[in-house]
């Protein structure tokens, strides 16, 4: 990797940290911790790209994207952020940022995205870019999409992608994770912002008229059809109907299910033509359980809008907050919400105990998502006896290769401690501890299974 690249943060750690890494990577740096000296270097035609945070002291690093566009163009710049907000993504990917990573990141990470856009530069030249879509006022204000674990960055960023698109989008997700707060989200940073926005369920469809109602509803903005899982046969059938007749100008379409549409395709309790017309874009809104570490943030922001809203002051105490990280939250951010509210109205005291909590929440499993009736242990024991049974199913009769077991355990094996590593930062002891298996027995399987090992480390 070689270029100049222009840091400016004002966290002299990471400047540091960044400065060592580029340099030993084979880059030229220039660091600061001023906006204003950015834009002097910017102007003086120096560096080949910008990695800059948001707050700093002299201004906020997404406002000088457009300035950076139009003294440089085709400069490519990186926004590193500790705000945890879509809004954050959404407006780095609206001004024309290369790339957008949330506070903590990873170094070795964020390496590879600063080499990536050092190529791209040399390979491709300046084009013009669009001017920045006008905010929506007040947008995003009050959406509980917060979150600084990864997997809801990568679901910020792959939002900012498909926002301006014409593809269908089908959001799937568990009750209460937000997947028509996603679709809602969508539709107002697009530049469909300004038309309706339309939720269509069951009963909007019912009659003759029901589709063409809908689509006269939406004048060409964007409709979600929600749940679309447990619509019936006629519903479905009148949907394909719907978006077979649809003009080119025609609203922007949307689906969220609970349900595992593929699954229900195959049992034939859904539209195949259907299933594939909603699946222009797949976007997967995690539980809560598995962004554990983003439920002290959305605890703190659903405690904040309570004051707005004129309840009273609250916080939580280590204890409580300890328990609320530990549940399960099968409701996901629905039941956190409905609980933090309840919360602030039930407590006696400003800081609500631990005692409080575990009242709220009542008997419910206090560690572990509930197993049966369609629980995580029964969806992955359906999907490795689909996958086996389609598996004998390919041999036409005929069996498999002997040594069938341990083939099929290393395929098990070998993602599990991959994505064990990975969670744990590469740190073996932890991995053994988190898969609760010897430590000497992880490197003998890390071994045998070739599974390579990366140390991460992590910045504020």
């Amino acid at each position: 990797m070689d270029g100049t690249i222009l840091v400016a943060d004002d966290d002299r750690t990471i400047r540091t940290v960044l400065t060592q890494a580029l340099t030993r990577a084979g880059c030229k740096v220039h660091a600061t911790s001023s906006l204003m000296t950015l834009m002097r270097w910017v102007d003086e035609g120096k560096g080949d790209l910008v990695i800059s945070d948001v707050v700093m002291p002299d201004g906020n690093g997404l406002d000088t994207l457009p300035q950076i566009t139009e003294r440089r163009p085709g400069l490519p710049v990186i926004i590193i952020s500790a705000q945890n907000t879509i809004m954050t993504a959404i407006q780095a990917t609206e001004k024309d940022a290369y790339d957008y990573l949330p506070k903590p990141f990873d170094l070795p990470d964020l390496m590879k995205r600063a080499a990536r856009a050092l190529d791209q530069k040399r390979r491709l030249a300046p084009e013009p870019v669009p001017a920045p879509a006008e905010p929506v006022p007040g947008a995003g204000e009050d959406l509980p999409l917060v979150g600084r674990t990864p997997v809801m960055q990568a679901l910020y960023r792959l939002v900012a992608r498909v926002m301006n698109t014409e593809l269908t989008v089908l959001i799937t997700g568990e009750s209460g994770t937000g997947k028509s707060l996603i679709g809602r989200a969508i539709h107002d940073f697009s530049d469909r912002r300004t038309l309706p926005f339309v939720v269509a369920s069951a009963s909007d469809l019912e009659g003759v008229d029901g589709p063409s109602t809908v689509m006269a509803r939406a004048r060409g903005g964007s409709i979600l059809f929600d749940e679309v899982g447990d619509l019936s046969e006629s519903a479905q059938a009148k949907i394909v109907r719907m978006l077979d007749a649809m003009p080119d100008a025609g609203p922007r379409i949307m689906a969220t299910s609970q349900k595992d549409l593929m699954e229900k395709m195959e049992e034939g309790r859904f539209r195949q033509d259907l299933f594939y017309r909603l699946g222009g874009v797949g976007v997967s809104v995690p539980s809560l359980r598995e962004r554990v570490d983003d439920i002290p943030l959305l605890a703190t922001h659903f405690l904040a809008r309570g004051e707005r809203d004129g309840a009273p002051v609250r916080r939580f105490s280590t204890e409580a907050m300890d328990l609320i990280r530990a549940y399960s939250w099968p409701g996901n951010v629905r039941q956190l919400e409905n609980t933090i509210r309840r919360l602030t109205v039930t407590s006696q005291v400003e800081e609500i105990s631990r005692a409080e909590v575990e009242a709220v929440l009542g008997s419910q499993p206090a560690t572990e998502p509930l197993i049966g009736a369609g629980g995580e242990s029964d969806k992955l024991s359906a999907s490795v006896a689909k996958h086996l049974r389609r598996y004998f199913d390919l041999h036409g009769g005929v069996l498999p290769a002997p040594g069938l077991y341990t083939r099929i355990l290393r395929e098990v094996e070998t993602p599990l401690i991959e994505i064990a590593l990975d969670a744990t930062g590469g740190n073996q002891a932890k991995c053994a501890d988190l898969l609760g298996i010897n430590r000497n027995t992880l490197r003998k399987k890390i071994t045998d299974l070739d599974i390579r090992v990366t140390r991460r480390r992590k910045l504020m």
